[in-house]
């Protein structure tokens, strides 16, 4: 193999995790996007808004109300729907989205 050609292949294989990388990011932010229209976009709600900011919230508590307004136990108007379109990994990836948002 010539020595560019060599390059080149080494060069796209490397660069195949940064891409991945950049799609999963991409998908959850895609997941949390969902929640723009009523949270604010990055979770950030307008102040004086009676939806909380997600912005900033702890990944575990986050994940708890998910879990709770899907099962029923958590009242809420639309959140039930909304939440229960999640699987558990997708709760966990909005959950960790959010936590990482400056608030």
């Amino acid at each position: 193999m010539k020595p560019q050609l060599m390059a080149f292949a080494l060069a796209a294989v490397s660069a195949l995790p940064a891409a991945a990388q950049t799609q999963d990011a991409l998908y959850v932010k895609g997941l949390a996007a969902t929640c723009a229209n009523c949270h604010g976009t990055d979770g950030k709600a307008v102040n004086g808004s009676s939806v909380p900011a997600l912005a900033g919230m702890p990944h575990a508590y986050m994940v708890t109300q998910l879990k709770a307004f899907k099962d029923g136990s958590r009242p809420a108007t639309i959140m039930h729907q909304l939440s229960k379109g999640y699987s558990e990994a997708q709760i966990e990836q909005i959950a960790a989205y959010f936590a990482g948002q400056k608030k």
